[in-house]
């Protein structure tokens, strides 16, 4: 079912760009001193593999998805790919202790307690729950918002905005199966109301025909 594009232009362009600082936040992070264990610039480590760089990639893909979605099923799998990640991102420091038995795998935060907290909700916590945020209410816009049906040669919604040129395929063929049933009954109609006319003008003709005969 075809919706306008622009349903999650904003909310899939803001999902990517805390998806792509999720993932690199990190190894950009120790150059502005905001970092976690070591407070080196582009240090790996596998567990920033899979607490920062997967769930920043979901989210990064999610986000591009809900961005271009022209339909409902293509929105809904960005944002429940994005959803993921932010809660992948707010939940898998605390599961990491499931295969690592360090005190802090993903590494302490390092300065002061108010840059730590800092930390914490910007990596992380904080990271994840606005993720989450934005998909959630992306995936809201894309089930509310109307379908799209051609008119003429104009994609317009139900609520009869116009939205972009149909292309020159589908310019006479509806989207919406209730508009494709009205233009079939007022086919019908026409056609009724046609033939109609036609046997009235054949009866007055007939009549015609007889009152010239008894004459």
């Amino acid at each position: 079912m075809r919706i306008a594009r622009s349903t999650g232009a904003i909310s899939g362009l803001l999902i990517a760009v805390l998806g792509i600082w999720g993932a690199l936040a990190p190894f950009i992070g120790p150059y502005f001193d905001y970092s976690f264990g070591a407070n080196t610039a582009w240090h790996y480590t596998t567990d920033r593999l899979l607490l920062s760089i997967l769930p920043g990639a979901a989210a990064f893909i999610g986000g591009l998805l809900v961005m271009r979605a022209a339909s409902r099923p293509g929105g809904a799998l960005g944002a429940w790919l994005a959803m993921l990640g932010g809660v992948w991102f707010g939940v898998g420091a605390a599961l990491s202790r499931v295969w690592e038995h360090a005190n802090s795998p993903i590494g302490a935060p390092l300065f002061g307690s108010t840059r730590q907290a800092l930390e914490l909700i910007g990596c992380f916590y904080g990271l994840g729950i606005a993720i989450v945020a934005l998909a959630a209410f992306a995936a809201g816009r894309f089930v509310s918002r109307p379908p799209l049906a051609v008119v003429g040669d104009e994609w317009v919604a139900e609520d009869g905005a116009a939205r972009g040129a149909a292309p020159p395929a589908d310019r006479h063929q509806s989207a919406h199966p209730r508009r494709r049933l009205v233009r079939r009954g007022a086919q019908r109609r026409s056609a009724a109301a046609t033939d109609s006319s036609v046997a009235r003008e054949s009866s007055s003709g007939q009549g015609t025909t007889s009152s010239t005969r008894e004459l």
